[in-house]
């Protein structure tokens, strides 16, 4: 039996990201893959990034990972989200070539010295007193490890729905792991299924592009990765177009015919991109849904409809397709489709992602109830990383939710679990505007040197950005002009709406060329007492338990959502900690309550104080 160190179950993003990264550890890594072309395969939408997920690219970046590296290497079309509010809440995505894609991430793992890849299909995990020592695939083979990391994707005893067929397959035209999920449940892991799905993809020479709204990139956006150059000066476009009521009516005709609502698929689905059919039914009163189509690569003829995600029967499917103005005569490459996939409750990991019934087993990406690349990467690193300090006999490596949002993502999964898929949201992040995209690499990229997953240049490189920005906000204060009569810094001129730093920097000697650092510098200046408050609630978090709810009619809050009300009298917590722990409430209603309260006690105390004046 070939020993190896790590074993990785599973190619795709947390798959990729935990092999590099326990590799670059020093550790001896086998990669079991089903297809080695893939690696690294865009199943959905061939984008990655975007509002919150942007900054997970970063932080995986930051850490020493690929996310980020491999989507700059084949970026088609960048652009920054929330360009309307301030810039510490801009959100990069980059529409990138899935063909591409997939071999650059396989570059990158064939040239680590410490990564061997097998195509091979693991039926079995093995264990002795607890403890994974083995796995075993299809052919026989045995291959034993110190540590298992299980990065299944959606191949976990899964099943394709198109219309009323269904068959078995993790993507279309791809083999289930029936064996695998059956040897998991074995060891007394908890499993259950979700659903997702996809669109058709069409040919774009059969689309009229005329007819569609045209989509530009952002030509300033920056790069996801430190270690990229510029973003490409030959980005392409994407298009708008909208469904209508034709679309929808074919829809609603057809719902007999639909595996939703015919009740062939009984599992939970994504709430926040949800089907054609449900948004057809759901939001009845839209007359029309915004449709993206977004090239899948630079010579490639198919284009992604995002918006039309769907598993109606194929004729359906054409039928709504061509209601859509623009797309009245394309013609479609491969069916949408739904599919149901196995997962685990992540309540039963460790913030390491290690098992907590067996130990040296743990479990990344979609197989622990999430959605998308980019949580699926960040979940790869932080297993990798444990992986091999395991075996190592290190201390774990563990980002709390006050340092990453990557820590709100794993301690969301561990310690509330999900019963939905997953998806990574500013508002699940108390201290959204401190862990912001922005500053991911100088949070983050001292931790992974510690690590040894970076070089010292990286870290000089960050110690070295700090201080540009330190220097240049000292100076904003100490550097006064005359403005309307009077002197005033250019720190309190920055501050106002509609000024930028380049604006100012006339007024100093020394220039800041990066447009990063400048808007870094913007942000610390006009975001000051924002910041000041999260630095003083990040102190008061850590005693969230000692915080006791009073008796209270949470309705009256402001900002608090209906479905956190009924929790909140159903469950009646005794203290704020007691509050967060219950599945559902997020941070951001935390903070509302924390407000609320504390207001209402000032109140308490002025309205005691006039009361004994009088």
């Amino acid at each position: 039996m070939k020993k190896y160190d790590v074993i990785v179950i599973g190619a795709g993003h947390a798959g990729i990201e935990a092999s590099y990264a326990a590799a670059k550890l020093g550790c001896n890594v086998l990669l079991l893959t089903i297809d080695t072309d893939g690696i690294g395969k865009l199943s959905c939408n061939p984008a990655v990034g975007g509002v919150s997920k942007g900054n997970l690219v970063r932080e995986v970046d930051a850490l020493g990972g690929l996310i980020g590296r491999i989507a700059d290497k084949c970026a088609l079309n960048y652009r920054i989200l929330n360009r309307s509010k301030g810039k510490a809440v801009w959100a990069t995505r980059a529409q990138v070539d899935r063909f591409l894609y997939p071999k650059i991430a396989r570059s990158f793992l064939e040239n680590s010295k410490n990564i061997q890849i097998l195509k091979a299909k693991v039926k079995k995990i093995l264990t002795k007193n607890n403890r994974v020592y083995a796995i075993e695939t299809n052919f026989g083979e045995k291959f034993s490890a110190k540590s298992v990391i299980v990065c299944a994707g959606t191949f976990l005893k899964s099943k394709i729905h198109i219309g009323l067929n269904s068959f078995p397959g993790g993507r279309l035209y791809e083999e289930s792991c029936d064996e695998l999920f059956d040897s998991i449940k074995k060891l007394g892991v908890g499993l259950k299924h979700f659903k997702t799905g996809t669109p058709p993809r069409l040919d774009k020479r059969t689309i009229n592009f005329s007819k569609l709204q045209k989509q530009l990139p952002d030509m300033d956006a920056e790069p996801f990765s430190n270690s990229s150059g510029e973003i490409p000066k030959d980005q392409m476009s994407c298009f708008i177009a909208y469904t209508n009521k034709k679309t929808h009516r074919i829809v609603l005709n057809n719902l007999s015919r639909s595996p939703l609502y015919a009740g062939k698929i009984k599992s939970q689905g994504v709430r926040y991109c949800p089907s054609l059919e449900d948004k057809v039914v759901k939001f009845s009163d839209k007359d029309r849904h915004q449709v993206f189509i977004e090239p899948e690569g630079r010579d490639a003829l198919e284009v992604y409809p995002n918006g039309v995600s769907t598993s109606l029967p194929f004729d359906v499917q054409v039928d709504f397709i061509h209601t859509i103005v623009g797309l009245e005569s394309a013609r479609l490459f491969s069916p949408g489709y739904g599919i149901e996939y196995g997962l685990i409750d992540a309540r039963s990991l460790y913030s390491t992602l290690e098992s907590k019934k067996i130990t040296g087993l743990y479990f990344a990406g979609q197989v622990n109830g999430t959605t998308g690349y980019e949580e699926a990467a960040s979940q790869g690193i932080i297993s990798g990383i444990n992986a091999a300090l395991a075996v190592k006999r290190k201390k774990p490596f563990i980002l709390a939710r006050t340092a990453a949002g990557i820590g709100v993502l794993i301690d969301d999964l561990v310690t509330k679990g999900t019963d939905e898929p997953y998806r990574m949201f500013t508002s699940r992040c108390e201290f959204r505007l401190t862990l912001r995209e922005s500053n991911a690499d100088i949070r983050l990229v001292p931790l992974a040197c510690k690590l040894g997953l970076l070089e010292d240049e990286d870290y000089e490189r960050i110690l070295n950005k700090q201080n540009r920005i330190a220097c240049q906000i000292k100076k904003l204060k100490s550097k006064r002009i005359f403005l309307n009569g009077r002197k005033i810094t250019l720190f309190d001129i920055l501050k106002r709406p509609g000024i930028n730093f380049s604006s100012l920097e006339e007024h100093l000697e020394e220039k800041t060329k990066e447009a990063i650092v400048q808007r870094e510098i913007e942000i610390e200046v006009k975001y000051e007492e924002f910041l000041r408050r999260e630095s003083l609630w990040l102190k008061e978090l850590k005693n969230l338990h000692k915080i006791r709810l009073p008796k209270v009619d949470f309705s009256k809050i402001p900002s608090l959502s209906n479905e956190v009300v009924e929790k909140l009298k159903k469950f009646k917590p005794h203290s704020l900690g007691e509050a967060l722990s219950i599945s559902g409430i997020t941070p951001a209603a935390i903070l509302n309550i924390y407000n609320f309260i504390k207001k209402k006690h000032k109140d308490g105390k002025q309205k005691k104080v006039n009361k004994n004046r009088s």
